[in-house]
């Protein structure tokens, strides 16, 4: 049994922004090194962390964690719309694993999950049902988060299930981050008609996606002219966060608390869960060496912009 990793910056304006060309190089250069990874990899079964965006998961149940049984991408930013292709039982076996472990962890039968799961699978793989792929989905949105340790151990406990299954090539991804601060909706602050979305806005139609969509863009074009109010990328939380996962040891993000997280990176910063998840994964194989690391702050992304590829050691 092997165990690899890639962890990236997803953006739902990688087709709708205009970065200069050179930035759109360097990131094109990011995925074609995670691709070729992958390719050498040849992984047999994905397991993807990924966050949501109100999309798939909302407040009328929200989870901090739920393992797809089925999943269905919804084809927010122009993504693939449909099913992926999840190996039901495989995934089922997790779960209960899981479960066993004293993680408690939610469970669907049909998970709809949008870019930030579908980018990687597309950038990655051309296709959302090329490999077998479990989603696990991490809440990174919505108040209340459960705490850093918790997310570790939910890595570890999956690391080790994965970690049994001999016959495979398990490539593990996790999908966000890292500092941003894209004008998702907040609870706290939002109308009733906003609320309103965020309690079920399940299947909006054309028009009203196509509006939520509209401010995201405009607010990256604001955010590039610097006249944009969300708070501003931090390219040195970024990049230590980064160290920390690559050293190995991923004790010192137990001590990372919601609160000084949305302060120092912005309200979406809580995506890296899905990174330290997915390290966390790794490390309980064994210990892995960092392949390749690339970070670059974009503003026309709103995002500071990360691709790594890991591996078990030998």
């Amino acid at each position: 049994m092997s165990l690899a990793l890639v962890t990236m910056s997803h953006s739902p304006l990688l087709e709708y922004a205009d970065p200069p060309a050179e930035v759109v190089d360097a990131v094109h250069s990011a995925f074609a090194a995670a691709r070729t990874f992958v390719k050498e990899y040849d992984p047999t079964l994905v397991v993807s962390f990924a966050p949501d965006h109100y999309n798939g998961f909302f407040y009328d149940l929200m989870p901090p964690f739920c393992i797809g049984y089925e999943a269905l991408g919804v084809g927010d930013y122009g993504t693939a719309e449909g099913p992926l292709s999840v190996p039901t039982e495989r995934a089922e076996e997790l779960a209960q694993w899981v479960a066993e472990r004293d993680i408690d962890v939610a469970i669907s039968r049909r998970m709809e999950v949008d870019h930030g799961a579908i980018q990687p699978l597309e950038i990655l793989f051309g296709g959302i049902d090329t490999v077998p792929t479990i989603p696990v989905f991490v809440n990174g949105v919505a108040k209340p988060f459960v705490t850093m340790r918790r997310v570790r151990r939910l890595g570890e406990a999956i690391g080790g299930f994965l970690s049994t299954l001999k016959d495979e090539r398990v490539l593990v991804i996790g999908s966000g981050g890292l500092s941003h601060d894209p004008p998702v909706p907040q609870w706290a602050t939002s109308d009733d008609a906003a609320r309103a979305m965020l309690l079920n806005g399940r299947h909006p139609t054309a028009a009203a996606r196509d509006a939520r969509q509209q401010r995201v863009i405009d607010t990256a074009k604001a955010f590039t002219a610097g006249t944009a109010t969300i708070q501003d990328l931090n390219p040195e939380w970024d990049q230590a966060l980064m160290a920390t996962l690559a050293s190995g040891d991923l004790s010192p993000v137990d001590a990372m608390t919601p609160d000084q997280m949305a302060k120092d990176a912005g309200n979406s910063a809580h995506e890296v869960r899905t990174w330290v998840a997915a390290f966390a994964a790794l490390g309980a194989a064994g210990p892995y060496d960092v392949a390749y690391s690339f970070y670059r702050p974009i503003r026309e992304y709103i995002a500071g912009f990360g691709v790594m590829t890991a591996h078990t050691a030998p």
